[in-house]
């Protein structure tokens, strides 16, 4: 197979990686599945259930042909159940796919894109590899942070987020989605360009303009005086 990172590949498979059931949807172990949710918005998909790949998944006609979307339904553990079954039925190599999971070892808002790699003790990623039989296919990993405490990382990441942390993740999906038109092209370089790109610094404030004194009063009854 021939390296993504050459732009001979484009990505024809979009996976979120997450737990179903309500009890779970806003968990920071879902950040996954929130990509693929905010993916199908952009690309007009509607995800549905799909018995013989074991999730949701969506078909898009890209101009550069067919791209699925996917959020396995299998618990995370056995995410690759899932992505295997609809990868090998449609004959899609791992490095024509992505995978967008959570991340510990990024802080919320952080994103980073890379190709093959170990799986670090991620459940989702390690079933994938050993189902794909390959590491080579593209991570999307979201940060979350971390508890700072490795007894408490399976408690955490299965509670939601607070409102900022919530807010920054959503703003590194959004960070991200924006790269799909690249990433279903191949241009990968580009594409790992913009979801690297840090945001613009914002502007100062300009100074404030100094105060102009206030007139002196006329004395009118002087001037009456003095004529």
């Amino acid at each position: 197979m021939k390296c993504a990172i050459d732009n001979q590949v484009m990505i024809r498979l979009l996976v979120g990686l997450g737990n179903p059931g309500p009890e779970y949807t806003a968990t920071r172990h879902n950040a996954g599945f929130w990509f693929v949710d905010a993916a199908a918005r952009t690309l007009r998909a509607n995800l549905a259930p799909e018995r013989g790949y074991f999730g949701l998944a969506a078909r898009v006609n890209a101009a550069h042909g067919p791209v699925w979307l996917l959020q396995p339904m299998t618990f995370m553990n056995l995410s690759g159940k899932s992505v295997a079954a609809l990868a090998r039925f449609f004959k899609i190599a791992p490095g024509e796919i992505l995978v967008a999971h959570d991340e510990l070892d990024l802080l919320p808002g952080h994103v980073k894109m890379k190709f093959g790699g170990s799986h670090a003790g991620h459940n989702g990623l390690k079933d994938i590899q050993a189902q794909l039989g390959s590491a080579d296919f593209w991570r999307l990993r979201l940060g979350i942070g971390h508890p700072g405490v490795k007894a408490e990382v399976v408690d955490y990441v299965l509670r939601k987020p607070p409102a900022e942390q919530r807010e920054a993740i959503d703003k590194s999906i959004e960070q991200s989605v924006s790269a799909l038109d690249l990433l279903l092209e191949g241009d990968m370089e580009r594409a790992l360009m913009k979801v690297h790109a840090k945001p613009p610094r914002p502007k100062p404030p300009p100074p404030p303009k100094p105060e102009t004194p206030p007139a002196a009063p006329t004395n009118t009854a002087a001037l009456k005086d003095s004529t």
